[in-house]
């Protein structure tokens, strides 16, 4: 299967016969996970005991053989073994007389390089970019667009000419209201760069949520760790949704409306996405739309609304219409001093984090616990998976109403459910939208200036890393506070937060500042992000986002879906961008 390699042990010594036990590069403080009984040779027929198991190839593991009676180990060894490889592990003696044992591993067959459909896919889609690029060019030469006007209809021609391969310029609508005039004026002020900074993420969770081709890298880390792909795509909805907050509060308040009625649309924006998540995540067609017993109640749509609502709510107490200059002491920080109270309640919301997470007593598990229960920590918590946090969600929501399966599982063989959008790690998931949200002032209080916008977007980068290399002590395991997707910990808080505030300055700076990038093809799943999510989850089994494949076990077909699938939700939403429907709520 994908992700094994064959291992045939072959024992030439006499009886007792040997264990053979594994353990895998990842699993921190874990114990020996045992494998197969390797039966002892047969001395009078001269056949040596064997045993066949499956072992895997995600990660580098350490063999460990021992003998049946007596637990005497007899070697040792690290190999990082090869996709569909096989393998011999031939055990003997060397010496009689010193009873010396010796482990040699033989390659019986190499393992696929099965990396090369990635290879493959980079330059087709390379491909497609080169030949796009270059149609843009020809079009600029005027032989070749006087050639085009005259195949085409002139008025069509003329949209896709101005287009930007897509992109409106400032009199095309990005707007639901049909009045032209707020059009115009809409465009003027909207940052391509948050959509094409929205999107990116959206399509690379699309794709990642539809397999990923079945690469482990594009698989949540187990626990702490290493930040994979999937660990960076929720936190920079989270955050994105925090700027956008401050640039659509301003502009509402701008065009006269009261706070009680934007208060009103941000409780019913909240209500919509988490009941959309609720919806989403649960459908269960043998039992009816929804399974009231073992209904999952946390969720990804569930969290982004609830962190909305606490985020938008919180900017509208403290929003002014006026953006101007900040007539105080301290200029410089003009986007941070008028709203103190903000910060003072981040704070408070954040020690409660600190306090629940270190100082709450969770039965038969010791306070303040971060790892992943099972055989982690040498088998010591099994049944504490994700310590407080784990410990509140079963208390508050109930087994039957988190998630079953969580990523800890493969790894460290958790048994407990344990919810990664749980109860706790919203707090952690409000302390990243107002991150977010900061990102959203900087580009309101200094609008053109663009020097000004991206020097401070370095800066909050850089001192949000220099929290997480301290939170952390730079190291995977042995920090304050790791770095941890399933638990939303403060250190992966500031290090995505870092990551997000350093991508989304080379994106306003290459869309926003130069133009050399209209954001296209990300820009349109951007402007149509819930959208693309419900549908990309809702369709997710039907053609012709899903078909039968011919070998299931083969990452080429796996990432020809995935891919696929992905394409067409950005070529979906490039039409409806090119229709102007845009689904708000």
């Amino acid at each position: 299967r994908m992700d094994q390699a064959l291992l045939i042990v072959r024992n030439e010594l006499p009886a007792p016969g040997l264990n053979l036990a594994a353990l895998s590069g990842s699993c921190h403080q874990c114990l020996y996970q045992f494998l197969a009984f390797v039966p002892p040779s047969n001395e009078s027929l001269r056949k040596p005991g064997t045993a066949s198991v499956m072992v895997d190839t995600q990660h580098p593991l350490t063999l460990l053989l021992n003998s049946s009676v007596g637990d005497r180990d007899l070697c040792k060894i690290q190999y990082h073994f090869g996709e569909f490889g096989n393998y011999s592990l031939v055990v003997k003696t060397l010496s009689t007389s010193t009873q010396t044992v010796s482990c040699d591993l033989i390659i019986n067959e190499g393992p696929i390089n099965s990396y090369l459909p990635i290879l493959f896919a980079f330059l087709v889609y390379t491909g497609i970019l080169a030949i796009l690029i270059a149609g843009r060019l020809l079009m600029k030469i005027d032989p070749v667009r006087n050639w085009v006007y005259k195949k085409l209809n002139p008025r069509a021609t003329d949209r896709m000419i101005n287009s930007e391969l897509g992109s409106p310029n400032t009199t095309d609508s990005i707007n639901c209201d049909p009045t032209p005039q707020s059009w115009s004026a809409g465009s003027r002020q909207r940052l391509r760069s948050l959509d094409t900074f929205r999107g990116l993420s959206l399509v690379i969770m699309v794709f990642v949520n539809y397999g990923g081709g079945k690469y482990w890298f594009f698989k949540h880390e187990s626990w702490n760790g290493k930040l994979h792909f999937p660990s960076a795509l929720f936190t920079r909805f989270v955050f994105i949704m925090g700027t956008s907050i401050a640039l659509a509060l301003g502009s509402m308040l701008r065009w006269g409306s009261s706070k009680w009625k934007v208060l009103r649309k941000i409780i019913w924006r909240s209500f919509v996405l988490i009941l959309l998540g609720i919806i989403v995540v649960n459908p269960n067609y043998c039992l009816g739309p929804l399974s009231w017993d073992n209904l999952r109640i946390p969720g990804v749509l569930q969290r982004l609304g609830f962190t909305y609502l606490v985020v938008a709510a919180l900017e509208l107490l403290f929003t002014r219409a006026d953006s101007g200059t900040w007539e105080g002491r301290f200029p410089a920080l003009q986007d941070i001093l008028p709203y103190w109270p903000q910060w003072i309640f981040i704070l408070v919301l954040e020690t409660i984090w600190l306090c629940l997470t270190f100082l709450l007593p969770v039965p038969d598990c010791p306070r303040g616990y971060l790892g992943p229960g099972g055989i982690g920590d040498f088998g010591k918590y099994p049944n504490c998976t994700g310590g407080a946090a784990g410990y509140i969600d079963r208390l508050l929501l109930g087994e039957k109403h988190m998630y079953q399966h969580p990523s800890s599982g493969v790894t460290y063989q958790s048994t407990m459910p344990y919810d990664p959008e749980g109860i706790l790690g919203t707090i952690n998931s409000i302390v990243m939208a107002f991150l977010g949200l900061q990102a959203g002032k900087i580009t309101l209080f200094y609008k053109d200036q663009p020097k000004q916008i991206m020097s401070r977007f370095i800066i909050w980068g850089i001192v949000m890393g220099i929290i997480s290399a301290i939170l952390t002590k730079c190291s995977k395991e042995e920090g304050f506070i790791p770095i941890n997707k399933n638990l939303w910990s403060i250190s992966y808080v500031t290090t995505m937060s870092c990551f997000a505030f350093i991508l989304l300055l080379l994106i306003y700076y290459l869309v926003d500042v130069k133009k050399w990038w209209s954001g296209a093809p990300f820009l349109y799943p951007g402007m149509n992000s819930i959208l693309v999510y419900i549908g990309h989850q809702v369709f997710a089994n039907y053609f012709p986002f899903k078909w039968k494949m011919q070998d299931s076990q083969s990452h080429a077909e796996h990432l020809t879906q995935n891919l696929t699938a992905t394409t067409l939700w950005v070529i979906i939403s490039y039409i409806l961008y090119r229709r102007r429907i845009f689904w708000k709520i």
